[in-house]
Parts: C-alpha cells; structure tokens; sequence
C-alpha cells in the first residue's frame, strides 16, 4: 500500500509541475497533462526509487480521474438554468440533429474511401461524432464561457450527442454481439434513457422548493457530505440505466441550479472539479502508447481534418438557426471539436467484437490530435473568426446579431 500511495504522489507533483508550467505560459493544462501522462506510463523507465511507469497504480489513477469528470460535468450542470434550456429545446434537437449526422455522415464516407469493412465503417462514424464531454466541459470553465448565450446550445447538443450515444452503442451492441436482437429492445432503451433525463429536467422546474427545504443544512460539513454523496449515486445510478455516468452527473447538476443553494454548491465544488479534473486528463494520456501512434498516422490526421471541418459547419449552421452571430455560431463548433472518453469507448466496443486492430492506434491518434487541438482552437477562436470573416465578410452581412 505505501508503494501506491507514493506511486500515486509521484503522479500528482507530475500533474502538479504541468499545471505550473502551463500557468506560467498562460496556457490550458489540457494539452500539457494529455501528453504528460503519454511521456510516462508503461513504457518509461524507472529511475530509483521513482517508477514512472504507475502499473500498480494505474486503476486509481483512472478512477480519480473518473471521479473528475462527475465534477466537472457536475459544476457544468450547476452553471445553467434548465428554464433557458428548455426554451432553446428546438434549437437543442435542430443542432444536435445537423452535428450528429452531417459528422456520421463523414465518418461512414470516410470509412467507404478507406475501404474498410462495413463495420468498421460504421465504429469509425461514430468516433466521429461523439464530442467529449470532459474536455468540452473544462474548456468552458477554463475560458470562463459558462456564461455566454451560445454555452447552452453547447450544453443541449452535448444531451444530444448523449442519447445518439445510447442508441448507436446499443444498435451496434446488438449487431456486432447479438444482444438486442430486436427493435424494441432498443427503443426501450433509449426511451428509458430519455425519460431518465426528462425526469431531471422536470425536477429542476418543479422540484425546487422541496430541493431548497432537504439541502437547507448549516454545516459545510454535513451539506457537503449530502451532495457528494447524492452526486456519486445519481452517476452509478445513470450508468445503471445506460446513460453515461458524466451526463448522470450533469443532470444532477441541472436538478440543483434552480435551488436557492446552487452558488453554494459551485463554491465548494470548485477545488474538487480543479483537482480531480487535472487527474482526468493525465490519466487519460497514462492510457494512450505513443509508440503505437504511427500505425495509423495517415488515417487519423485525415480524420482528423475531417471532423474539423464538420464541427465547424454544424456548429455555423446550429448557430445561425438559433439567431446567434457568426462569432457566437463559430465557438460552438469550435468548442464541441474535442473528441475523448466516449471515442474511445466506442473504439473498444469494436476491438472487443473483433474488428480491425487497425482500430486501437486509429482511436489513440485521432483522440490524441483533437483533444489537444480541441482546446486551442476554442481558445483561438478569436483570430479564426477574424481570418475566416476576412473571407466570408460575415461583419458585412445585413441584420448581423451583435458579435458575443
């Protein structure tokens, strides 16, 4: 247990001094932890008494991160207003719609062009197009865009990708392992996954005087212990009904922001969401083996320009349907651009039914790239308007809403 326990220390003085750097750069410590946690792992060398390669320490090291995206999903959850969100709900299912199929869209030509089998085709479609809930969600906190109007569109398209999640993973579930054989097994459930959200939402509007009278606790101590406790068993519970665990977290999140105790909350969660976030992302770059990257390479960066392009476009065109500006319609593409833990976890369902090995290095890379470009081009988001303005004089056009 000592060993662990130092091997676990050791990785966070690492996350630690990244975290240092990329302040001192004033630069996101996404990238720096992702590629942190890939210059150690499995396949760095141990120098004295420090193992930099956390085999014993591995799983801990992945559960706290895991224990980082309910936080950050969490704070997400507490930072919106559900009436808002249900005004925007056309908005929500129209942008959704655009950005899950014109980027599975790309994915199957993709796959076709490759000349991939028809399942691996269709694994490969959707990778593309499951955005990353974790990385989105820490860029918007790190940018300090919760605030803004087209974050709530971001946050809708995110439920969205959510449920088209469910539904691909099940249908592909039942094609690949022949585990729900008919329709209705899957309508059911992705209707339970469904109405387990529209149950939230309906708690957030109407349950708050009840939420305000159970969570009117004095003590920090005993209030904090309720809500985690609360948060962690909300999430194991979501899984339970296939609904993500992270979108457990921020439905949760959602069910509290309408209460009178929702500013609390956010200030004691703070910390937790910083530092168990930080975990997330370096273990997330612990499992990835850069020395496998290059089998891929070609593919990935095609899919890669790809899934750039998409992104922007449905995000311009989710965007203006909703009346935002260029400029607003822009960083949502932008910001949803991250691809992560849903990637790979679609990856693996294809590599546990068989398929092309070529799969696990296509994932890595392809994950790799856009969680690491992901963040910088949202935060770049500024000149990429102004360059792309210069182009389609967007500032010229006629009832332009004011830039955001």
């Amino acid at each position: 247990m000592e060993h662990i326990i130092f091997e676990i220390g050791t990785a966070l003085m690492l996350v630690a001094l990244a975290s240092v750097i990329a302040g001192r750069l004033k630069f996101s410590i996404i990238p720096f932890l992702i590629i942190l946690g890939m210059a150690v792992g499995p396949h760095a060398p141990t120098i004295g008494i420090i193992d930099l390669r956390f085999i014993e320490s591995q799983e801990i090291i992945s559960f706290l991160g895991q224990i980082g995206v309910l936080f950050l999903l969490f704070y997400i959850g507490l930072e919106f207003s559900v009436s808002k969100l249900i005004k925007s709900g056309k908005n929500i299912v129209f942008g959704g719609t655009v950005y899950v199929l014109l980027n599975f869209s790309l994915g199957l030509l993709f796959g076709f062009v490759s000349g991939l089998p028809l399942f691996e085709t269709l694994i490969i479609a959707g990778m593309l197009s499951v955005s990353s809930t974790a990385i989105v969600a820490k860029v918007l906190v790190d940018l300090k865009r919760t605030g803004n109007s087209e974050t709530e569109l971001i946050l809708g398209m995110i439920l969205f990708d959510d449920l088209f999640l469910a539904v691909f993973l099940s249908v592909m579930s039942g094609l690949l392992f022949g585990d729900a054989t008919s329709v209705g097994s899957i309508l059911l459930s992705v209707g339970i996954s469904l109405g387990y959200m529209l149950v939230f939402l309906v708690v957030a509007r109407k349950g708050a005087p009840i939420l305000n009278k159970l969570l009117n606790i004095t003590s920090n101590e005993i209030f904090i212990i309720v809500v985690f406790s609360l948060l962690f068993f909300v999430s194991g519970f979501s899984e339970n009904l296939h609904v993500a665990e992270a979108i457990g977290a921020l439905l949760f999140g959602l069910a509290l922001s309408e209460t009178k105790h929702s500013k609390r909350i956010e200030q004691l969660v703070v910390p937790f969401r910083d530092f168990f976030g930080a975990i997330f992302f370096f273990s997330f770059g612990l499992s990835i083996d850069p020395l496998t990257l290059g089998d891929a390479a070609w593919m990935a960066l095609a899919a890669v320009l790809l899934t750039i392009a998409g992104n922007v476009v449905s995000g311009m065109i989710a965007g203006r349907k909703a009346g935002m500006s260029h400029k607003a319609s822009l960083n949502i593409g932008l910001t949803v651009m991250a691809r992560g833990e849903f990637t790979i976890i679609v990856a693996n369902l294809g590599l546990a039914a068989g398929l092309s090995p070529v799969l696990k290095p296509f994932s890595a890379l392809y994950v790799l790239i856009l969680a690491i470009a992901g963040p910088l081009l949202a935060k770049e988001s500024k000149h990429i308007y102004k360059g792309l303005n210069r182009i389609f004089k967007w500032s010229d056009m006629k009832g332009l809403a004011k830039n955001r």
